[in-house]
């Protein structure tokens, strides 16, 4: 039978990028995917030269092996639970050759501009002056990239070194940090490791642990197993209960279970002299840290209030205390950007972009997003599911609901979560990760009767194709 098959753009090759391109090329679909950069991986390539990689030089990932792999492609049985990010980055080059996908990866190419057609289409601006024309684009370009600053900035001036979590890698890069006293504002993982290791004897001479609110502090291990083993891997069968209990009633029981455990594995965040967190369990992301414990214990790290006032070669707290600064480093977090987009295409603030299961606008039919998530486990497993979701709809085996069911959805789904996590721009895209994955399943298979309803008209993918390949 003649099938129709619409030509896909995939913006960035990170981790979203790589698993949209093994979905699409699996079914035979046709697409490019370009990559700022020289090499596949994005966050997870230590000095990528797309100039987007927050990771630094210690960094190990904060969720388990099991938890972080791609189901198609599981990581090497040898690997540690919490692999260095070298690691993930082998993983990720062995991924592409075995599903040989560098061959469609067309590196050192920015996409300057994405701008929607009369017909439908999208026209691609590259850096090199072409303008490829796309039935539809996937946007996998990250939302760890572009640092967010305190908001509003703190009074004052501040005369010693400043910089944000992305730019560091070291103690000595890219700002000599030895023996300096150092201020690390954010209560994250990127605030928390970096804290950890310059406060190592011999490193800063001084660390100052900075924040505003408190957050839950969870350790990597629950005895010998990880923390994140009770988890379902994301893109495996439901559990058997959650057929049956509402996600809602779950959290009730688990999440208040996970703080009796943490609280008796490393006590509270304010029995160190952090501050005690506004929210209960599971409102607000977690940090991951079985280290900054004993830092704090250790007098390596000494927390502090918000900052107050920058004032010169000094920093004053809302307690009143001065302390000596050489060296502010900001971890507070990034901003959601596609600066390939004109304003008009996608309008959103403070990283507030609603979409249908985190994936599409009601406005476009033809443009999907992956991975633009803050998942409660690792984005990878989200992203292949994402990815097959995505595969299935182009190949025209999965059929979206009408325009109006998808607007209602979105924004009911939208503002459940505004309710159910902290209100901060940090958590505009947080998800479940068991209740979200049960969700899209769910999804999957309403939308795969809808397309058999349709099996027998020649809609099998959106009329918005102009330029889909019969095959």
């Amino acid at each position: 039978m003649t099938r129709t098959l619409p030509k896909v753009a995939i913006i960035g090759a990170g981790s979203s990028g790589m698993i949209a391109c093994r979905e699409l090329k699996v079914r035979g679909i046709p697409f490019d995917c370009f990559e700022k950069g020289s090499q596949a991986g994005g966050n997870w390539i230590f000095k990528n030269d797309n100039g987007m990689s927050a990771a630094y030089r210690s960094l190990h990932i904060n969720t388990s092996r099991q938890q972080m792999e791609f189901l198609c492609f599981p990581m090497p049985r040898h690997y540690p639970t919490y692999p260095h990010h070298s690691q993930i980055a082998e993983y990720f080059d062995a991924f592409l050759d075995h599903f040989r996908l560098k061959e469609d990866i067309t590196f050192n190419t920015e996409v300057k501009k994405a701008e929607p057609q009369k017909d439908g289409s999208w026209q691609l601006t590259l850096a090199n002056g072409t303008q490829p024309v796309y039935d539809a684009v996937i946007v996998a370009n990250g939302h760890h990239w572009d640092p967010r600053w305190p908001e509003p900035a703190f009074p004052g001036e501040f005369h010693g070194i400043t910089m944000h979590s992305h730019a560091y890698l070291d103690p000595t890069e890219p700002h000599e940090l030895i023996d300096r006293n150092v201020l690390v504002v954010g209560m994250g993982n990127s605030a928390m490791d970096i804290a950890c290791e310059l406060g190592n004897r011999g490193v800063a001479r001084n660390v100052y642990l900075s924040a505003r609110s408190g957050t839950h502090i969870m350790p990597k291990f629950f005895g010998s197993r990880p923390a994140d083993a009770f988890l379902r891997h994301p893109g495996r069968e439901p559990f058997w209960w959650e057929h049956i209990v509402p996600y809602q009633y779950f959290e009730k029981v688990a999440f208040p279970l996970i703080s009796w455990k943490i609280r008796r594995a490393v006590g509270r965040p304010e029995d160190y002299g952090l501050p005690k967190p506004r929210h209960a369990f599971g409102m607000a992301h977690p940090t991951i840290s079985s280290e900054v414990h004993i830092r704090l214990g250790s007098g390596d790290i000494k927390p502090k209030p918000n900052i107050k006032e920058l004032q010169g070669d000094r920093v004053q707290f809302v307690d009143g205390s001065v302390v000596p600064i050489d060296a502010i480093i900001y971890a507070t977090g990034y901003k959601i950007s596609f600066p390939f987009f004109d304003k008009t295409v996608l309008p959103y603030e403070n990283n507030d972009l609603p979409l249908f299961k985190r994936m599409m606008s009601p406005r476009y039919d033809n443009l999907l997003f992956l991975g633009l998530v803050q998942p409660l486990c690792s984005i990878m497993p989200i992203a292949e599911l994402q990815a097959s979701f995505m595969g299935d709809y182009l190949l025209g085996t999965y059929r979206l609901p009408d325009k109006d069911t998808m607007d209602k959805v979105m924004r009911a789904e939208h503002e459940m979560m505004k309710r159910r996590y902290t209100d901060s721009q940090r958590h505009t895209i947080q998800i479940n990760c068991l209740e979200y994955s049960y969700d899209l399943r769910k999804e999957f298979k309403e939308g795969r009767k809808r397309a058999e309803r349709w099996a027998d008209k020649p809609e099998r993918v959106p009329t918005t194709f102009p330029s889909a390949v019969r095959v």
